[in-house]
């Protein structure tokens, strides 16, 4: 693997702090491509700029996985600006009131909504965020806390599950590699085997109930429950990538929310289930056109309801059908930007320097550790869990089978380092797609959502540490009892 050495990591150092600076994310990825591209043509300002459009962000938008994602979230947007202007959220708001009556119970059931949603990483956080927008507005929890909800239950939550698309690619990679080295066990006993060791997902999804009921905020986010508490939804300065429409709908009835969800999940189950979903692979392309469909079919069930309930002309739905769409399209450049930038890094070698940086003769207990932080880095560097997964489970396999370390321990910490570094990602995709679903200003998201997230990672490491001296599962149970305790620790 080549690399162009400390250069490597430039772009995506730059990107990340001028948007920390700046708060303005667009201009700040736009300029960490340019600047990579830059490198990469030799310091030629003309050839680079030509580079970046042609080579860089016009072939995203050829990619078929990356045109399927955008195509998903113009239906997606579309069923947003529904579900708002329609009165629907509004409605399950107005109806659960005397239900979820307590900021510790809208956090629990936006919490179960995101967990509920377990198999799509991208839809839960634009499904869930704005069902619940006007209820934790009413009871004055901080759009910035449930940002960090939608996260916490966006990829931690997809990575656990074999059945989702996350599962699928992760054993179709260990595959390739037992069959390379000759282990007998089959991917699917070592995607379960591995997941005991996953410290950092488990304890993300966790960490939200135990956060909820104690109250226990920190840093960024406690400042943010206090402005939200005496009145104030948004700092001075945020940005939200979402702003949230105000709903029009005279007519509260919770079948404006039910109706089209079901019909949405009807449609998606419906198209799959003949695929042999969920027990058969089903592509990639199928899955996310099934759930395109999904959302193009509850979309016209909404428009039905809304025409039997007079709420708009049929031309007014529609208009807020578009109106959804156009909110959306900040976040579609977003995240064209942030798969150049990846591009960007994997031809100049970033997870190669990494990796370079990270290699010499080590300890083999200590292997499972090393092995987190290089994926968290690797995955932080480039907003992608997923590249982590394919260039350190061919590494980290065959190391593990020649140094004696334990194999599932050793797997679980590739799971657990790329969640991280997603997690806390600025320029990952569910990061960004946390803050549009929760109407967030997207730094105040990152900013608030990081103390929690290096809590998390600080017990990870330790339990991979653990897992690598004793390989037994049994780890896991240490890690849940470190969290409540680590947590009251560091509020204090």
């Amino acid at each position: 693997m080549t690399h162009h050495g400390v250069l490597s990591i430039m772009p995506v150092l730059l990107a990340i702090g001028i948007a920390v600076w700046t708060r303005k994310v667009v201009p700040s990825l736009f300029l960490g491509v340019y600047a990579g591209v830059l490198i990469l043509a030799g310091g030629h300002p003309i050839d680079a700029t030509t580079s970046t459009i042609k080579d860089y962000l016009l072939t995203q938008l050829t990619d078929g996985y990356n045109a399927g994602v955008l195509v998903l979230l113009v239906f997606i947007g579309g069923f947003v600006g529904l579900m708002e202007q329609s009165g629907g959220a509004a409605a399950f708001a107005s109806r659960t009131a005397r239900f979820i009556d307590t900021r510790a119970k809208v956090q629990l059931a936006s919490w179960l909504g995101g967990v509920a949603i377990f198999f799509s990483d991208l839809g839960t956080p634009l499904i869930v965020g704005p069902i619940f927008e006007p209820v934790v507005d009413r009871l004055k929890v901080s759009r910035e806390k449930l940002a960090w909800i939608l996260d916490s239950t966006a990829s931690p939550v997809a990575v656990l599950v074999p059945i989702t698309g996350w599962g699928v690619y992760i054993m179709g990679l260990i595959a390739k590699e037992y069959g390379a080295i000759g282990v007998t066990e089959t991917d699917w006993q070592a995607f379960m085997g591995s997941l005991p060791f996953a410290f950092f997902p488990i304890l993300t999804v966790v960490l939200v109930p135990v956060v909820a009921l104690t109250g226990l905020d920190l840093g960024a986010m406690d400042r943010a429950e206090r402005r939200t508490r005496a009145g104030d939804r948004y700092w001075p300065a945020s940005r939200p990538l979402r702003r949230s429409a105000d709903a029009v709908a005279t007519v509260e009835t919770m079948s404006l929310i039910t109706v089209p969800l079901a019909v949405l999940f009807v449609t998606l189950f419906g198209i799959l289930a003949p695929l042999g979903f969920p027990f058969v692979q089903v592509p990639g392309a199928d899955f996310r056109a099934a759930l395109s469909a999904g959302y193009f079919f509850g979309a016209l069930a909404l428009m039905g309801l809304m025409a039997r309930h007079r709420i708009g002309s049929f031309d007014r739905s529609f208009a807020m059908y578009t109106e959804g769409i156009q909110r959306i399209t900040t976040v579609a450049v977003i995240l064209v930007l942030a798969w150049a930038l990846g591009a960007v890094g994997r031809e100049l070698g970033t997870a190669a320097y990494l990796v370079e940086l990270a290699s010499g003769r080590v300890a083999p207990w200590i292997v499972p550790a090393l092995v987190f932080v290089v994926g968290a880095v690797m995955s932080f560097a480039t907003g992608s869990s997923w590249g982590a997964f394919a260039i350190m489970l061919p590494i980290v396999i065959p190391m593990a089978a020649t140094l004696g370390v334990p194999m599932h321990a050793s797997i679980g910490a590739v799971l657990s380092g790329g969640l991280f570094g997603d997690h806390a990602s600025p320029i990952s995709d569910t990061t960004i797609l946390s803050s549009t679903g929760a109407g967030c200003d997207h730094i105040d998201h990152v900013r608030t959502q990081m103390p929690y997230a290096l809590l998390v990672a600080a017990i990870s490491l330790v339990s991979h540490v653990a897992a690598g001296l004793t390989g037994s599962p049994w780890t896991a149970v240490m890690a849940l009892a470190l969290l409540p305790v680590a947590l009251l620790i560091v509020r204090r």
